[in-house]
């Protein structure tokens, strides 16, 4: 309810025909689209003083599939594959209106053909994944990705076509390879897998060997061994005798931030009966980086600050701690019970003074970064445009929080693009999405439910071609609301790519704990 900046409110500016009526400037009439698809128009009636009420699109006679306020719009709209006699009206505040036909012809020609695993196959881990991708989206193919369950996105790529190795525990997988075109749209394709047991070593599911990678680089592996004792633990080491990762376990994931070149990487595990295994990785290191995920982010030590926000003007209070008595708080992290992977991080709010709020900042890449990305030639942060922001949470009251925040937020051309999504429990039990330049928070209609136990959240969001801000999606406990919710950015001088995590106070200002785990923050151009 909430923002940690202010800014300062950008205004979009259309230019208006002369002349009465609708100009519909996408998509064009007579054309072959692919879904979802973009609508963009405006409006104008000089006759009438009071000027342009509302404008709206017909995907049929009589069927009002959009509407908004004012003389323009700009909206994405699912459609099945078919021949649609559209329109879009106007109307003005003195009775009259007008209309502009659009006759769209919506293909189907996407899909996503998986060459290996074959479907209900029983194969080896690592698993071999080759896919390509093709759509009906004129602008192409913009990335793929593999979920071996349910909304777990286990690996992601740009580009039209996947060729990666994953570690998988033995047991059968419903997978799903993926891919999202530059028009919004996408296309799955189901495979399901069993995967049989392995031998003892040191399973690399990340990076590929003899692969062109990005800083900072992803490690993830796996370790079996034949010692009755167990796995102690795992390490990499980036050259001979250089050791520079080490974690407890027998298995690893994290990101390593190297400089440009080419690295004799060695992952290798060492067991409880004083035995060890070891892969070699090599990996070319590349100048730039065009995209990634940055791994269980609630995991860190460093990286997230935490600030307080009093009523009524919620700026931050920079005489409050975390003892308090307006608001207390506390970061713990390392929380084993309850946690998915033993990584949680426990996250606490109370105090003396109802609707204060909590909120926890990151700076991920650009000024301040806590990923090793200072982007000091500012040439990454321009490049990205998609990001999912993926989370679980726990709760063991579900009717506590007044709200839960949850943001994603890119500063970019002297341009602010907040995707702030906020669960309104107390509040209320919707969606709401933050808008940029009125400050204010906007109703989705979409009901926000979280149970007590753990909670599945995913977060899709975009700057578009046109810089403006998209809210793609939400996804909590397995049900997605497509939002497709267009916003303007506002003015800024930060520079890079920021989270924010928030929880808010009730008028009765009752504490409690919620726990995050599995935090995991993709960027894609």
């Amino acid at each position: 309810m909430r923002r940690l900046f202010l800014f300062v409110c950008l205004f979009a500016f259309w230019v208006r025909p002369v002349h009465a009526g609708v100009t519909v400037s996408s998509p064009a009439s007579g054309s072959t689209v692919s879904s979802p698809v973009q609508y963009i128009a405006t409006a104008s009636s000089p006759a009438c003083s009071k000027g342009v009420a509302s404008i709206g699109i017909y995907t049929s006679p009589g069927k009002l599939a959009y509407v908004v306020n004012g003389s323009s719009l700009n909206t994405k709209l699912t459609l099945n594959p078919g021949t649609y006699n559209t329109t879009v009206q106007e109307w003005d505040n003195c009775g009259w209106s007008a209309t502009a036909p659009v006759t769209i012809t919506v293909s189907s020609n996407s899909g996503v053909t998986v060459t290996t695993p074959k479907n209900d196959s029983t194969v080896g881990s690592p698993v071999n994944y080759v896919a390509t991708a093709t759509s009906s989206c004129s602008k192409g193919v913009s990335a793929m990705g593999i979920y071996t369950a349910p909304n777990k996105l286990a690996y992601s790529t740009n580009g039209n076509s996947l060729n990666t190795n994953l570690s998988l525990s033995a047991g059968t997988y419903n997978t799903t390879v993926e891919e999202w075109d530059n028009c919004g749209g996408a296309s799955s394709t189901p495979i399901t897998i069993t995967v049989g047991s392995s031998g003892p070593g040191v399973t690399v599911t990340s990076p590929v060997n003899n692969s062109t990678v990005s800083s900072p680089v992803q490690y993830t592996a796996t370790a079996t061994t034949s010692c009755a004792k167990g796995v102690s633990a795992m390490g990499i080491y980036t050259s001979s005798g250089v050791l520079a990762y080490s974690t407890n376990g027998a298995s690893l994931d994290t990101s390593l931030t190297l400089s440009p070149g080419t690295y004799d990487t060695t992952v290798q595990e060492w067991d409880n009966c004083g035995g060890s295994a070891k892969t070699p990785i090599t990996i070319t290191v590349s100048g730039t980086s065009t995209g990634g995920t940055f791994w269980s982010l609630q995991a860190e030590t460093a990286g997230w600050t935490g600030y307080a926000l009093l009523p009524p003007s919620y700026q931050i209070c920079s005489s409050c701690g975390p003892g308090g008595p307006n608001v207390t708080w506390s970061w713990t992290p390392g929380i084993t019970n309850p946690s998915l992977d033993g990584q949680a991080v426990e996250t606490t709010i109370g105090g003396n003074e109802a609707y204060s709020d909590v909120l926890w900042n990151n700076h991920l890449i650009g000024d301040f970064s806590s990923q090793g990305l200072p982007d000091k030639d500012k040439t990454l942060t321009p490049t990205l445009h998609n990001f999912t922001y993926d989370v679980w949470f726990y709760l063991s009251n579900n009717t506590a929080p007044q709200a839960l925040e949850f943001d994603i937020n890119q500063f970019v051309g002297n341009e602010s693009y907040i995707w702030g999504h906020e669960c309104r429990v107390a509040g209320g039990n919707e969606w709401d999405t933050w808008n940029n330049g009125g400050k204010y928070w906007v109703p989705s209609g979409a009901g926000c439910w979280p149970i007590v136990g753990w909670n599945h959240l995913i977060l899709q969001a975009q700057r578009t071609s046109d810089n403006h801000l998209l809210f793609e999606s939400i996804t909590l406990n397995d049900t997605k609301t497509t939002l497709n919710r267009y916003d303007t950015p506002t003015w800024t001088t930060w520079y890079g790519i920021t989270v924010n995590y928030q929880i808010d106070l009730n008028k009765t200002k009752t504490p409690y704990t919620v726990y995050l785990d599995e935090l995991n923050f993709t960027w894609l151009p």
